[in-house]
């Protein structure tokens, strides 16, 4: 027994030098991972956006290049000018006509000259809330100071956190036009960067199936950025451009709720048809400038229903339900770009689930 033990001990040894071995490596290999995240993890925000961008505005940066001879970093330039000019010039307007309002209406509590009108007598038979808020509404009407003096605490938290949000708007303008910059950049080496990609997903699921899973991530990316997002946000802005026309008030805001109404599939609707009776109730206007105003608000408020057929869905082959679901999911858990993670992996999951079912080897014999 003595000779067998000998090249058992000696394996052992090897083995356990072995193991220790690749348990070291696999340790610094963590901690190196940990400390690259910590360190990018300031920038992945900005980072994940700019891939949403170049992703979706790719396939324009092609055609753009090869009208410019195969110049790819002029044509990112000039598509990165472009997104400014379309995008973040009107979401600037609107932003500065919100933060105004919430200015003006500020300043207006403070200096007392902020009128409320009486509320209707129909408000008290409401039900549950009818009651209170008619007494409230009337107490704003007849003495509103004393009002906002029993509500000071509750009122002054408000102010800050109004003025919070008007200062946080720089912040995020700064954050997109970031995000756009880079997002050129990446267009800029766009063909590289897709072999990096496509070369990951033909080594995690074989040469053919990563192909495909590749080329279906991209496809819902742009998908989802262009028929939920994309979207609300051409209807958002469409319909805040047309309230500031008609001179609706706190346009900016009312546009801020368009492109969360849109991003939820809620139909703007909701925002335009009480602008459209506000338009005219007000009475300033003559009965041709209201009827244009009113043609305005109806086209903006119903553009998503000619919009979303032409972008939601285009180059995908998962059923749109699967995309719409995953979106509104992945949004409910984590915001805007969980509505990307979400549609992408839902149609991942789908894609390599049929794919699953359809090389069942039983599913080729015949029944007895």
């Amino acid at each position: 027994m003595t000779p067998l033990s000998t090249p058992d001990a000696e394996f052992e040894r090897r083995l356990a030098r072995r193991l220790l071995d690749v348990l070291i490596r696999a340790t610094l290999l963590i901690a190196m991972a940990l400390l690259c995240y910590r360190v990018l993890a300031p920038f992945v925000p900005l980072a994940i956006w700019a891939l949403i961008f170049a992703v979706t505005l790719y396939p324009l940066h092609v055609r753009i290049a090869a009208h410019l001879g195969g110049r790819s970093g002029l044509a990112a330039t000039l598509l990165t000018l472009l997104g400014i000019a379309v995008f973040v010039v009107p979401i600037a307007l609107l932003m500065s006509s919100l933060g105004d309002s919430i200015r003006a209406l500020i300043e207006a509590v403070q200096q007392n000259t902020l009128q409320i009108p009486a509320p209707p007598e129909s408000v008290a038979a409401w039900p549950l809330i009818g009651g209170k808020l008619y007494a409230v509404w009337s107490q704003a009407h007849n003495d509103l100071p004393a009002l906002v003096q029993s509500q000071q605490p509750k009122l002054g938290e408000i102010a800050r956190t109004a003025l919070g949000f008007v200062a946080s708007i720089g912040g995020g303008l700064l954050a997109f036009l970031a995000a756009l910059v880079l997002a050129g950049i990446f267009m800029a080496f766009g063909e590289s960067g897709a072999r990096g990609c496509l070369s990951l997903f033909q080594r995690l699921a074989g040469e053919q199936r990563g192909a495909s899973l590749a080329r279906l991530s991209t496809a819902t990316i742009r998908a989802v950025a262009q028929g939920v997002v994309g979207v609300a946000l051409i209807q958002a802005i469409l319909v805040g451009l047309a309230l500031l026309i008609a001179g609706v008030p706190w346009a900016g805001a009312f546009a801020a709720i368009v492109l969360v109404l849109g991003i939820a599939q809620v139909p703007a609707l909701i925002v335009t048809l009480p602008a459209i009776v506000w338009v005219w109730s007000r009475g300033g206007n003559g009965t041709v400038e209201a009827l244009i105003y009113t043609v305005l608000l109806l086209v903006s408020g119903m553009a998503d229903n000619v919009l979303k057929p032409l972008m939601l869905g285009r180059g995908v082959d998962v059923p749109m339900p699967v995309i719409l679901v995953g979106a509104l999911g992945g949004m409910a858990w984590g915001g805007i770009v969980g509505m990307f993670v979400g549609a992408t992996l839902l149609a991942l999951a789908w894609e390599v689930s049929t794919g699953w079912v359809d090389e069942n080897p039983d599913a080729a014999i015949p029944p007895p």
